[in-house]
């Protein structure tokens, strides 16, 4: 895996700065691109089989208390990680002030954006919010991606599972069993092309992006970058010396392969079934705890995405000169949360968010153009 990122980027700048233009472009049409979206789409066929099947069976394998109990701690850890990630973001962006001083910057999101308007969502109210966790067609929601409807519905489900006693919903519960087993088995021949895969996916994005956007906002690139940094390294190991009684350096190393993953397709759904066989095989946690909370987490806690969005509407507000004051960064700081809540767990998912809200604190949605180069690396 660590081979085929290297190979990856190393290949990627070599073609865009030593194979003339069309040749890398075809390189990247013809062979990179190809392979990595089949790659990604593996993985993305198994997102809804394994959330579903996860969570039911997790779910019904739980007695009552442990699930009221399980639930409430893994809302509190969200929320928590969540806030800790937005809150470190905001101080570094206003600390470091990406955006400020940048002029050349700001016509510059304008020229890239011109012709490409970049719709506002409506936005959304918390009751709105709530109501649309509830799917009012549950296959409909696994069709369009709605992971958080498909959870609330796998929980529902898991749970009556678990109550009712009778030969059918015994044969129900081996049938699901089964699809979680079949999933696993075929999560486990998508690995062995993962190294092929990662590193087309990291050679399309280096021949193609290189270093020159990278260049161009560096200084908002570092913020993130440094944010994230700080999130996953600082505060992850503290939650889990304090609550979970554990070596960080230990933790870290059991869960290498979905750390990998989830860099090189910056997809949280994507990295979900690697990340259930880590914490069985690595790290031996009891199975239904795992599949509840790995599932509900998948979607749910989204620490990074609420993180990128918060400081990108506060590096494009300083870009474009929109004073915000702290109760206004407070609001932002809340929708963020939500926002990682209720992101979809796939690549640019965070970005119609991030819109939605320059949009509810006037900052100009055009200048998400900047952020489309980086979006990925980030």
């Amino acid at each position: 895996m660590f081979l085929g990122v290297a190979l990856g980027v190393a290949l990627g700048l070599a073609a865009r700065f030593l194979l003339p233009p069309h040749v890398t472009q075809t390189l990247v049409d013809s062979v990179t691109t190809p392979l990595g979206q089949v790659f990604l789409r593996l993985l993305f066929l198994l997102a809804v089989p394994v959330v579903f099947s996860a969570l039911v069976v997790g779910v019904c394998e739980l007695d009552l208390k442990s699930l009221g109990r399980i639930g409430l701690r893994t809302l509190g850890f969200t929320t928590l990680a969540s806030t800790v990630a937005v809150l470190i973001g905001l101080v570094l962006v206003n600390v470091v002030g990406p955006g400020r001083g940048q002029s050349d910057l700001r016509a510059l999101s304008l020229t890239l954006s011109a012709g490409t308007p970049i719709p506002t969502p409506p936005a959304a109210s918390g009751a709105s919010l709530f109501v649309q966790m509830i799917p009012d067609n549950p296959v409909k929601a696994a069709a369009t991606g709605d992971m958080l409807g498909l959870i609330v519905f796998s929980l529902l489900l898991g749970f009556a599972l678990g109550q009712v006693k009778t030969p059918g919903s015994a044969r129900l519960r081996e049938m699901i069993q089964g699809l979680f087993d079949v999933s696993m088995y075929l999560l486990e021949g998508i690995l062995r092309f993962a190294p092929l895969g990662i590193g087309a996916l990291l050679f399309t994005t280096a021949a193609t992006v290189g270093f020159e956007v990278v260049r161009q906002i560096g200084s908002y690139v570092a913020v993130v970058l440094g944010a994230l940094a700080l999130h996953m390294f600082g505060s992850f190991s503290i939650l889990l010396w304090v609550f979970a009684k554990k070596n960080p350096f230990t933790f870290f190393r059991a869960v290498r392969l979905p750390i990998e993953t989830a860099f090189a397709t910056a997809s949280s759904s994507a990295a979900l079934p690697v990340s259930l066989e880590a914490a069985d095989k690595n790290l031996h946690l009891p199975p239904p705890v795992a599949r509840f909370v790995l599932t509900a987490g998948a979607s749910m806690n989204q620490n990074g995405t609420a993180l990128f969005e918060g400081v990108t509407v506060l590096f494009l507000a300083q870009l474009f000169g929109v004073e915000l004051s702290l109760t206004e960064q407070a609001s932002v700081m809340v929708i963020c949360i939500l926002g990682g809540i209720g992101t979809a767990g796939i690549p640019g998912a965070s970005l119609p968010v991030i819109a939605m809200i320059l949009g509810r604190v006037g900052v100009p949605p055009e200048g998400l153009a900047l952020v489309f180069g980086v979006d990925r690396i980030l």
